[in-house]
């Protein structure tokens, strides 16, 4: 029996349904017909796939992904890398990269990675989650699965590739429990039970896996991109260019609960509606789940997501689902802490508390705060905001935007202003204000249904 037992690239088991066993067969025929010699068992070539695949996915993954298949080592002792990757490196592969378990996806991400067994250095793991954030946002976009949403045109690598390949490479935990953090610990070792934790935990690195190999090979079975990357909808006749890139969007769109994944509806934009709080306060309240972001002066990207409808009203509201986030220059995602339930304010019209929209932290010092003077914000945390633990979002404490979005999420929630017994006038100040001006009498205001004695 010998050492047999516990390697896990030993195992020639494909884990797929007989349809899908049948399509990767199917896919191995195609790929290792060039190569018909009776003489030796078929095998394919890196030209082969570099032909099949085309210009679906980048050179360097083409290259990681044959690489990783011809290291698996098959029933046999550690004899190298094979010239060629055989029908059962091909299986075995496939069957680990799509349906594995941690340990397998992170088996094969370790032969992408380097041809010697043992640690690879975390310089090489951030190299390769580079390319495999890259090549999602190629594969989406030559396959034309945007969903709504439209990749930036800029030279060089997409944005934010690096930002979130930096996201998800801070999810390592060396050896000793620490997380990898900055430049300095780029040089140490990361063993195979570390990238297996790695994978467990930063889900994204599987997913993202997964989708570049279904779109890459043109699989037919199929792939549900809903709950990665959101419809994008905007009411008819309004274009414009969101602050978000693709991988922000992923990003954001990954920390939502469930639910809410699959759809984003722009209900306010600046570029759009105006540099108007009344404007702002009009769109957003009474619409359920929303996310607002804002990109200041200084070029940084940040934002809030609203677990619960906005309401005008002097009380915090919200819930613990409720998060603070950063998009650049760095990602992040901030949670709730617990120490209070400061989670969202909204007020508009007062002369005696603060008028403004606010998450996190309390009154006058905000973790984000946008302003009744539309344009001006700020975010305060020293060192920490106390609702959801997060550090200053813009470059500076008091900032100014001209740029701001809010997007709700999830299904439509347009029934959800009907069915609130209230006027549209009482969400939109600025009718109120018009109305007033011109002298005329709100008749509404009679016709309203009485609400529920308590």
């Amino acid at each position: 029996m010998g050492n047999s037992g516990s390697r896990s690239e030993q195992s020639v088991c494909s884990q797929f349904l007989p349809e899908e066993q049948a399509e990767v067969d199917r896919l191995f025929d195609a790929l290792s017909s060039e190569k018909s010699s009776s003489a030796s068992p078929r095998s394919f070539s890196l030209k082969a796939l570099k032909s099949h695949i085309g210009e679906a996915l980048p050179p360097e993954m083409i290259a990681r992904l044959y690489d990783g298949m011809r290291r698996v080592d098959l029933m046999r002792p550690a004899k190298g890398p094979s010239e060629s990757v055989s029908q059962e490196q091909f299986t075995v592969s496939m069957s680990h990269l799509l349906k594995g378990s941690s340990r397998e996806k992170s088996f094969m991400i370790l032969k992408m990675i380097s041809a010697t067994d043992g640690p690879v250095k975390a310089r090489e793991v951030q190299k390769f989650t580079e390319d495999l954030v890259g090549s999602l946002v190629h594969v989406l976009s030559h396959r034309q699965e945007l969903r709504g949403w439209t990749q930036k045109r800029v030279p060089g690598p997409p944005p934010r590739v690096q930002a979130l390949a930096a996201q998800l490479l801070s999810e390592v935990k060396l050896a000793d429990g620490k997380k990898l953090r900055g430049p300095e610990q780029l040089d140490c070792d990361c063993d195979p039970a570390v990238i297996e934790d790695w994978v467990f935990r930063a889900h994204l690195v599987a997913t993202f896996l997964s989708v570049v190999i279904h779109r890459g090979f043109c699989l037919p079975w199929s792939l549900d991109l809903a709950t990665l990357l959101p419809e994008r909808q905007v009411d008819q006749g309004q274009e414009f260019e969101s602050v978000l890139d693709l991988l922000s969007v992923i990003y954001i769109n990954s920390h939502l609960p469930r639910e809410q994944q699959h759809r984003w509806h722009l209900l306010f934009s600046s570029e759009l509606h105006g540099h108007s709080f009344a404007q702002l306060c009009g769109r957003v309240p009474h619409r359920g789940p929303c996310l607002l972001l804002l990109e200041d002066h200084d070029g940084h990207v940040f934002g809030g997501f609203a677990s619960c409808s906005w309401e005008i009203k002097p009380q915090f509201q919200g819930d613990n689902r409720c998060f603070l986030f950063s998009i650049s220059p760095s990602m992040a995602v901030h949670t709730c802490t617990g120490y209070n339930n400061h989670y969202m304010y909204l007020n508009h019209g007062q002369q005696t508390i603060p008028n403004g929209l606010g998450m996190g932290g309390q009154h006058n010092y905000f973790g984000l705060w946008i302003d009744v003077d539309f344009g001006k914000g700020h975010s305060k945390a020293k060192p920490t905001c106390t609702t959801y633990n997060s550090p200053q979002l813009s470059a500076q404490e008091d900032f100014r935007f001209e740029k701001m979005e809010v997007w709700a999420v999830g299904d439509a929630s347009c029934s959800k202003l009907a069915n609130s017994g209230k006027s549209i006038l009482d969400a939109d100040p600025e009718a109120q204000a018009l109305l007033e001006i011109s002298g005329r009498s709100r008749h509404s205001d009679g016709l309203r249904q009485v609400p529920d004695q308590e």
